[in-house]
């Protein structure tokens, strides 16, 4: 009988290496694609050979896919296109779909794998996504956004696992040790010191600036726009002022950012648009998740046509426009969309 095929994306890192291993010992047929995305200088040279290293011990083909012109595309100018109009990006979201479960879905097909796998921790039945067991880790918010139709062939061995138990075990292995003392991967793949020291190369960051109250007063000064995001208590000045003050809101057009204290910064509602969803419910009650670290939030979600008008349960603080609303229904993943507006 034959084998089925999985083709596995392979970074180089422990979690992708110890992935590849337990397909093997599950009787998978395994390839491996080391896919080159962003083009920081010199990043690729170093885990493209990591994962032909890793490839190599556990005995599996690798495949390179060279993917920098249409990541330059999908997800880095959006990247600089977002902070230019004075929203927050969310570029790892946008890579899931477009790339690691978009562009390596047509590669898989092409080389006849009936899988595709990666070391991320998130579970999925083939219907919905599930949160990790190690929540710790869970990805499952950066993954909200890939289409649905796919996920009946995703394979996510770590989804079940802790990371201490991944790390354990690649240093019990002779020859991987050297993977469980590696440097953990950066939030966003791309930013080497700060995102603003990468926008300078491509937009004017340096901008001074007029700080406004929230009754449009002029009451300090800033260093150029694209240096905050919403929430952000730093790196402006605020006469008179004996309060810490927040980022409420950014006009990029004027150059302008309006600051006030904390309770101004809470968020009850949010608009969506761009909507990806799991299910076709049209209005439910679920917990939502408006940024990566934080605790998900009750809320009652109304869709109308494609775009989710939400209600929050409590405030959140920080709230930013271009970021994900992530929608669960305890650990399942019902979907998600792209906030346009706050505070309805």
């Amino acid at each position: 009988m034959k084998k089925l095929k999985v083709l596995i994306g392979m970074s180089g890192g422990v979690d992708s290496t110890i992935s590849a291993l337990l397909l093997k010992e599950e009787g998978y047929e395994v390839e491996g694609v080391y896919m080159k995305l962003h083009s920081k200088l010199g990043y690729h040279e170093i885990h493209q050979a990591r994962a032909q290293k890793a490839a190599d011990f556990v005995g599996v083909k690798l495949h390179v896919l060279d993917l920098q012109e249409i990541f330059n595309e999908k997800v880095f100018k959006p990247f600089i296109d977002t902070y230019a109009e004075g929203k927050t990006p969310n570029p790892c979201a946008l890579c899931n779909r477009n790339l690691k479960f978009g562009e390596m879905v047509k590669f898989a097909d092409s080389v006849g794998a009936d899988y595709i796998a990666t070391g991320h921790y998130i579970k999925t039945d083939g219907k919905y996504f599930y949160e990790a067991d190690d929540v710790t880790k869970d990805q499952s918010y950066f993954l909200f956004y890939v289409k649905k139709d796919i996920l009946g062939r995703l394979l996510f061995p770590l989804g079940g696992k802790k990371k201490s138990d991944i790390k354990e075990m690649a240093s019990s292995i002779e020859g991987l040790e050297s993977f469980a003392t590696q440097g953990e991967s950066t939030e966003i793949c791309f930013v080497e010191t700060t995102y603003t020291d990468l926008l300078k190369d491509y937009v004017n960051v340096d901008n001074t600036g007029e700080v406004l109250d929230i009754y449009g007063n002029v009451v300090g000064e800033h260093k150029g726009y694209m240096h905050y995001t919403i929430g952000k208590r730093k790196g402006f000045s605020v006469r008179g002022a004996h309060d810490p003050h927040y980022v409420l809101s950014i006009d990029a057009q004027k150059n302008q950012i309006v600051v006030g204290k904390k309770e101004e910064l809470a968020c009850g509602s949010v608009l969506l648009d761009n909507l990806n969803m799991f299910n076709d419910l049209q209005e439910f009650n679920a917990t939502v998740k408006l940024r990566y670290r934080t605790h998900a939030v009750q809320c009652h979600v109304k869709i109308v046509e494609d775009e989710a008008f939400v209600t929050l349960d409590e405030s959140v603080f920080g709230v930013a426009v271009g970021q994900a609303a992530v929608f669960y229904d305890d650990n399942k993943l019902l979907g998600g969309g792209w906030i346009v507006k706050t505070n309805l």
